[in-house]
């Protein structure tokens, strides 16, 4: 298998799970931004330039829920999901989709905003806007955790895309300081050995 992968991005997820099921994989390398990834042979691999894809023999997929629910499907034996007759399985698929739907949207504006864009283009009320949605979607899965160690009861694939798009979203300038449940689960996360080799690639 090959991931193409840049540092600090959604490709840190995958890794984290190729990791977690003690899958052999390689990395293509790439920066966030990187001018190579604006080529048109690597609009080949990813018709718009983006990051993670994963190439599996003669299948090629993008889109890291997309990516996580292959692996595990295709690759985990059993690991990190539950079966689709289990009482939790429903819930796995919503915090699947949570980090995307409902978390990662603010976090891309507030990069934006705060990172990508010129201080004479940012916008202060897009910033308050993002950090207000997402204080309610994290307050949300700080809720959840509130009787639990992770979002189904037990780490699965849900905590690699949920709980990554939250300590994305801490990283991002998300006030979390009064979420303890939220604070003590991304420690949690972060000291999982395959989260930690994923974070120093």
């Amino acid at each position: 298998m090959k991931l193409y992968f840049a540092p600090k991005s959604r490709a840190v997820k995958i890794a984290w799970l190729l990791e977690e099921l003690e899958l052999n994989y390689e990395i293509e390398k790439y920066s966030v931004g990187d001018r190579a990834l604006r080529t048109p042979e690597y609009y080949k691999i990813h018709p718009m330039g983006r990051i993670p894809v994963l190439e599996d023999g003669d299948v090629r997929i993008y889109e890291s829920g997309a990516i996580v629910q292959y692996l595990l499907a295709r690759h985990g034996n059993g690991k990190l999901m539950p079966t689709v007759d289990h009482s939790s399985f429903p819930d796995f698929l919503q915090w699947i989709h949570y980090a995307e739907g409902s978390i990662m949207q603010q976090v891309n504006s507030l990069v934006v905003e705060t990172i990508l864009l010129p201080p004479e283009k940012k916008n202060d009320v897009n910033v308050a806007r993002a950090l207000k949605l997402l204080k309610v979607a994290l307050g949300n899965v700080d809720n959840r955790l509130q009787d639990r160690d992770y979002l189904t009861g037990v780490f699965s694939g849900a905590d690699i895309m949920t709980g990554h798009s939250c300590y994305g979203a801490k990283l991002a300038g998300a006030d979390i300081s009064d979420m303890k449940n939220l604070n003590a689960y991304i420690d949690r996360l972060l000291e999982r050995p395959a989260f930690k080799k994923a974070r120093s690639l």
